[in-house]
């Protein structure tokens, strides 16, 4: 398979909108994260170049430098998760013409839906993340930039919502109660913890744009 983030943006649209089941919600949750720690970098980095914001420049790289690190992370992320679903699709095709085949076959398909968990579980960490970078420089950038911030507010948050969501469609199919139980209880705090970011980072923003 094709790295997706070799691929133009008119190129994984496409491969999006095809009827393969990867990449699917999680690459593009996995993008959406990505592009909001990209436009927090950008604010940061913006703004810590412009001598009026010189007070605030050191806090500024430092939300640059936590950015840049969240976007590369991500990018990674929207590989993982497509290849991560292979893997499950492939433990599908395993045959099963005996009790032995059947059961490793069984082995292999849980083993395939855990580890297709954890990429959209890394994406809510990075997403949770950049979230609050995203609060912290709607408040320190540039005001004239501020819509900037609000869109990677807005665009952390729908990564993080949408990789919780496939979390929780990957777990439905785990038999381990623990397993399940834990992951779930991650993705709801990150939830909550999301909300408030979220309104944080645009409650600054309205108050920018007056």
């Amino acid at each position: 398979m094709t790295d997706l983030r070799d691929l133009s943006l008119a190129e994984f649209s496409e491969a999006l909108a095809s009827g393969a089941p990867t990449p699917g919600g999680g690459s593009a949750s996995a993008l959406a994260g990505s592009l909001a720690a990209g436009l927090v970098a950008m604010v940061a980095r913006n703004t810590a170049a412009n001598p009026s914001f010189a007070d605030r420049a050191e806090a500024l790289r430092e939300i640059e430098t936590e950015a840049e690190r969240h976007r590369l992370e991500l990018v990674g992320l929207v590989d993982e998760d497509a290849a991560a679903f292979d893997r499950v699709l492939a433990a599908f095709r395993l045959p099963k013409e005996t009790d032995e085949l059947k059961a490793a076959r069984s082995r292999a398909i849980q083993a395939g839906y855990r580890g297709a968990v954890e990429p959209p579980l890394q994406v809510c960490r990075h997403a949770l993340a950049v979230l609050a970078l995203a609060a912290r420089v709607a408040e320190l950038g540039n005001p004239n930039a501020v819509s900037d911030a609000g869109v990677g507010a807005l665009l952390a948050g729908s990564a993080l919502e949408g990789a919780a969501l496939n979390v929780e469609i990957n777990l439905g199919s785990i038999k381990d109660e623990d397993y399940r139980a834990a992951s779930g209880e991650t993705v709801q705090r990150a939830r909550v913890e999301a909300e408030a970011l979220r309104e944080q980072a645009l409650a600054r923003v309205r108050e920018a744009l007056g």
